[in-house]
């Protein structure tokens, strides 16, 4: 017998055969840029043939590329959505926990997919991408128990997703450091100030800040950053005037 015999290809189902070729070519998509990835790459990676990657995505790379940064977002959404129990800052610190563990996870494939600036890119990848971040803030404002944002209050959350989304790539650029818990704690503090800050001149805002306030304890996230503010604010007492009389 042969020694050259090519190895029978492992049957599987449409699903499974789907799911191990999107595995392969995130993983390439990770490692390299999508534009030095080819179908060949992807059949090696998956170890089938060239015609068979054709036979599950005919769209080819383009194809791929797409469904790999569809995966992503939807993971990525999911990880946002945490139960609505607990002060408000502490759900948001463990979506925040869900959400830079798949960032540590797939720092390669993360990096890759949602960094930008491929030539893969298409239309259809750039509104995924975004539906990212609307999903993430959809899911940041049921926490704050909005339904229908006001242009102010919105704008502040898609900020925030936007910055987490960029500290996460500064993140995985600076070897992952600080420690994860660290940068997590350190974006729950972000987003509690832009929401106080954007209650000093929006009433929307500031209803909901109220409410979610009431709901924090001495203990939780927000309660840590009221304590170690104080400080701060009684310093920066002199710069009020005196009152009148």
């Amino acid at each position: 017998m042969s020694s050259s015999a090519a190895p029978a290809y492992r049957r599987m189902s449409v699903e499974q055969r789907r799911t191990q070729l999107l595995a392969a070519a995130v993983d390439l998509f990770g490692h390299r840029r999508p534009e030095d990835v080819s179908i060949d790459d992807v059949a090696v990676a998956a170890g089938v043939s060239r015609p068979l990657v054709y036979r599950y995505f005919p769209g080819g790379k383009e194809q791929l590329y797409e469904a790999a940064v569809l995966g992503a977002a939807q993971e990525l959404i999911g990880r946002f959505a945490v139960p609505s129990q607990g002060p408000p800052t502490e759900r948001l610190a463990d979506a925040l926990d869900r959400y830079l563990a798949y960032v540590d996870e797939h720092d390669a494939a993360y990096g890759a997919l949602l960094r930008g600036g491929s030539v893969a890119e298409t239309s259809r990848t750039d509104a995924i991408v975004d539906e990212v971040r609307r999903g993430a803030a959809e899911q940041v404002l049921h926490h704050l128990g909005v339904t229908a944002p006001g242009p102010r209050l919105a704008m502040m959350v898609r900020s925030w997703i936007a910055c987490v989304e960029a500290v996460s790539l500064i993140w995985l650029d600076e070897g992952k450091q600080p420690p994860v818990g660290e940068l997590r704690a350190w974006l729950v503090d972000h987003f509690v100030a832009l929401l106080l800050v954007t209650a000093t001149t929006d009433p929307q805002a500031a209803e909901a800040a109220a409410r979610c306030l009431a709901e924090e304890s001495p203990a939780s996230p927000a309660g840590s950053l009221v304590r170690r503010i104080a400080p701060l604010a009684e310093v920066a007492a002199h710069l009020l005037p005196d009152p009148p009389g």
